[in-house]
């Protein structure tokens, strides 16, 4: 355990150099990146979930942090923000790591949002017994996360408690990731789960069902690892209000990094996703920038 501990405090201090290099912002459209209004520091934990013996879930968590608004990174283990806030469970993709995307999830917690991201145990980068057949078994992984820092509002000292909204949750990934974001709508899913950002994802091997769960794709039409049909195949079987963003000319992630054709576009329309869903902001849902192209022509949801 001692090692483990000695691992996980190692990556947290990385991970505090990798996020300390930006202000958090909130990304215009076509744009140059621009302060948003209100916006918090951003804290890191480290937390060490499992889901049994051989499914080690090392999970980093950002969050709103107490501070100046738009301030620098706050760093690990930074005081919470006053009040409550919704959660965020992202996926990294195959061969990847959960701080490989620090430049996305440390925007939407300075927009006000809790990102949890666990490491999967057989499709991290360099992990031990490495397949992708371990895809299906994730959204359990993921869920089993979302409950275990849920429960942290509710534990006496612990620096989460009463600071979270844990009646309201998005799921989110990239890739393989996308996939397990989009596997953890399966009929049977909790009414918690408010509706999923699929960013370049797969083929599910499974139906959608239960809750109704508004939906997000991102896709690259030019992608050659995840092909922007699949993704409009995926798009077409949801049975509820859904939209799509297709990034013209684009592959399979490099809109992800800033700076990047495609960015900006992408952070604007997931941080208004998160708000109308998780926020009940109608304003971010309608107002006449991404969001209304992203959910347009396939469906309006606005007007």
């Amino acid at each position: 355990m001692g090692g483990r501990r000695s691992v996980l405090a190692l990556l947290a201090l990385l991970l505090i150099f990798a996020i300390s290099a930006f202000v958090p912002v909130v990304s215009s459209p076509g744009g140059a990146a621009v302060q948003a209004s209100g916006s918090y520091p951003v804290g890191v934990r480290v937390l060490a979930f499992s889901r049994g013996a051989d499914r080690p879930l090392p999970t980093m968590v950002w969050y709103p942090a107490a501070g100046r608004p738009g301030s620098v990174v706050a760093g690990r283990d930074a005081e919470v923000a006053d009040g409550r806030f919704p959660l965020v469970i992202f996926s990294h993709g195959l061969q990847s790591r959960p701080e490989d995307h620090v430049q996305m999830t440390t925007r939407w917690a300075a927009a006000g949002f809790v990102v949890i991201a666990p490491a999967y145990p057989h499709t991290k980068k360099n992990a031990p017994g490495y397949t992708r057949d371990d895809l299906v078994n994730q959204p359990a992984d993921a869920w089993a996360v979302v409950q275990g820092v849920s429960r942290l509002d509710r534990a006496p000292g612990d620096p989460f408690a009463g600071h979270l909204d844990t009646a309201d949750v998005v799921a989110a990934g990239h890739s393989g990731g996308a996939y397990t974001a989009a596997a953890m709508l399966q009929r049977g899913h909790s009414a918690r789960l408010k509706g999923a950002i699929v960013i370049a994802g797969a083929r599910p091997r499974f139906e959608f069902g239960g809750p109704p769960a508004t939906m997000l794709f991102i896709h690259g039409d030019a992608d050659p690892t995840v092909p922007y049909s699949t993704g409009r195949a995926v798009y077409a079987r949801v049975p509820w209000d859904k939209g799509f963003l297709t990034l013209h000319g684009l592959n399979h992630g490099s809109y992800l990094s800033p700076g990047q054709r495609g960015f900006n576009e992408v952070m604007t329309s997931t941080t208004d996703f998160l708000r109308w869903r998780l926020d009940g902001d109608k304003q971010a849902r309608c107002s006449p920038g991404p969001l209304r192209t992203a959910f347009g022509p396939d469906q309006q949801l606005c007007g």
